[in-house]
């Protein structure tokens, strides 16, 4: 399934009759179980399924801003009829009632499609620390999906839902949203309610928004922040920092404080995002990161590490087994800390907080990677702390220094085939303004039409897709992922048969329009270098021409000469080769 599942794109389809919440949601559960497994922990009801379409009965996007909107919960957050897990299962609970921002998004229309994966008690960066398993990245699956809200970013990136609910403590909404092509919002600390949420770090959770683009995390939080007096740092939710729409300054670490890990086409990507923010009205302002710095050190190496052990006091001292090996590692160590360390530290922190606000004072936001480089989960298997530690060098002080932030995609890895992005930091109260420029400067959208130097975008709807027996031709010649996608609904898609020893193939003609339907195709990018011969390896009667996608855009990809070999199947009702293969399999 290819569906364009953005706020405004559902609500048009709605307000035409064209869909219905229902409809929706009966492709999504199909689209689910032909996705990754691993993704969910656990779906929502048949029965409160049924109870939550059937209040949406009778209303509309002008009655509820979030109506028929398709939305994951990570598996911290209370959604009544499912249990909460925190990926630990003898830990589970079954609440009786939503948490404070699920009601909220529910109340709005909002329709919730189950709980996701999740590092162990959101502890972690990477998204693998889960007995479940963990969810395969979208983009390569060598690489790890990012956490600790791992299911939550990839359900999103995968076209499961609009939206989806993380949090953040140390950068458990930002890293998911920068290794999966994603806006993640973390918002100012208390304006979201965690009441309803296992904590981490009690004093600093905060429920963080993935979408695809900054508008729908801006209606998401719009409706998502408001003052519960069930949660004692609840925080009323006011703007009140603006950045001036055509002037405006932004901090960039000295360059000896940038790190990179060793990635120089990241270092490479962040010149560029400057670049460019510069060119939608920015000025660069170099500014000593050292504060900022000093303080993540305190998240994990000082005793705040203290509040996750408080957390799960009884249950990690009396099922330590229960827990993920590195899990019990990081969190047991919270018992040893003093209470004289804890003030030392608090200190520590103020004087830290004075020489940051300085800093943010002579700026109107600061500028940085969201993370420095993108791992393997085997890389991540082989040093999984410093690794971690890696991952969070430019998140760990945020919920400390009270700031809020705003991940955003920035181009991509080539030679990884990932997602790279930065990430926006400005005073607590900044939401709005975060993401007003996270819009301004392209957000997810721009990645799309932003490939390296020397690269071709090429669609592809069959054995070349990921996984299938030809997709190593694309690459073993270093080509790369770059998302799911359909064709105009013009198209024919025809079942060639097999010959010469190769595979079963599509191909997929143009019709004339209304005549054919929309295909599911991938789109990959090929180094530019390597395109010939790509093509030459391509026998008859396919071949390489333009194409329409569902939104308009024309691109390079397969298509097939009208005179097609006897023997060939229509199987343009089946919508696409995925799905006439799995109609082989059964």
């Amino acid at each position: 399934m290819s569906l364009d599942l953005s706020i405004s794109a559902l609500h048009a389809q709605y307000a035409s009759g064209e869909l219905t919440p229902a409809k929706l949601v009966d492709q999504l559960k199909a689209a689910i179980s032909e996705s990754d497994p691993l993704i969910w922990i656990s779906l929502t009801s048949d029965e409160r399924m049924a109870s939550i379409l059937g209040n949406l009965e009778g209303e509309s996007s002008q009655t509820k801003p979030l109506f028929g909107i398709p939305f994951a919960i990570k598996d911290n957050i209370d959604l009544a009829g499912n249990s909460t897990t925190a990926a630990c299962p003898d830990y589970a609970y079954d609440p009786d009632k939503d948490a404070t921002v699920v009601a909220l998004l529910i109340e709005a229309g909002a329709i919730p499609m189950g709980k996701t994966n999740l590092d162990q008690f959101a502890t972690g960066l990477v998204g693998v620390r889960s007995p479940y398993g963990f969810p395969k990245n979208p983009f390569n699956e060598d690489f790890i999906p990012g956490g600790s809200s791992s299911g939550s970013a990839v359900s999103v990136a995968r076209d499961l839902v609009t939206f989806s609910l993380g949090t953040d403590t140390a950068g458990s909404g930002r890293i998911p949203a920068g290794l999966n092509e994603l806006i993640g919002l973390k918002p100012t600390f208390g304006s979201l309610s965690c009441a309803g949420v296992v904590p981490a770090c009690r004093s600093l959770d905060c429920v963080s928004i993935f979408t695809k683009i900054p508008d729908d995390a801006a209606t998401v939080f719009s409706v998502a922040a408001q003052p519960d007096s069930d949660d004692a740092y609840s925080r009323a939710p006011s703007q009140t920092n603006w950045f001036p729409a055509d002037n405006f300054t932004f901090g960039v670490p000295q360059a000896e404080q940038l790190k990179f890990f060793g990635d120089a086409e990241a270092e490479i990507l962040f010149t560029e995002a400057v670049t460019k923010l510069e060119s939608i009205g920015g000025t660069k302002v170099t500014i000593d990161f050292s504060a900022l710095l000093e303080a993540a050190l305190l998240l994990y190496e000082g005793p705040w590490v203290s509040e996750r052990f408080a957390a799960i006091e009884e249950f990690i001292t009396s099922q330590p087994e229960s827990l993920f090996p590195v899990t019990h590692k990081i969190i047991s160590g919270g018992g040893a800390p003093r209470a004289v360390d804890g003030f030392r530290a608090q200190y520590q922190l103020k004087e830290l907080k004075r020489r940051a606000d300085l800093v943010m004072a002579s700026v109107d936001l600061i500028v940085t990677p969201t993370a420095g480089t993108a791992y393997t989960a085997a890389e991540v298997e082989a040093e999984p702390v410093q690794l971690n530690s890696n991952l969070g060098y430019y998140t760990n002080f945020m919920n400390l220094l009270d700031l809020s932030a705003c991940a955003i995609p920035a181009g991509r890895l080539a030679s990884k085939g990932m997602p790279w992005g930065i990430t926006l930091v400005a005073p607590a109260l900044s939401d709005h303004a975060l993401l007003d420029l996270a819009n301004r400067f392209g957000g997810a959208e721009s990645s799309e039409n932003s490939l390296p130097h020397d690269w071709i975008e090429v669609v592809v709807c069959g054995a070349h897709m990921r996984g299938l027996p030809l997709n190593h031709q694309l690459t073993d010649r270093g080509a790369y992922f770059l998302r799911e996608d359909s064709t105009s609904s013009d198209y024919q898609l025809l079942a060639l048969p097999p010959e010469n020893g190769l595979p079963p193939r599509p191909g997929l003609i143009r019709k004339e329009a209304g005549k054919g339907a929309s295909i599911a195709v991938e789109s990959w990018a090929i180094p530019a270098d390597q395109f010939g011969s790509f093509v030459a390896g391509i026998p008859s009667p396919l071949g390489f021409g333009k194409l329409t996608l569902a939104g308009g855009k024309i691109v390079t990809g397969f298509i097939c000469e009208s005179a097609v070999p006897e023997g060939s199947t229509d199987i343009t009702e089946l919508g696409g080769w995925r799905a006439f293969l799995s109609a082989e399999a059964s």
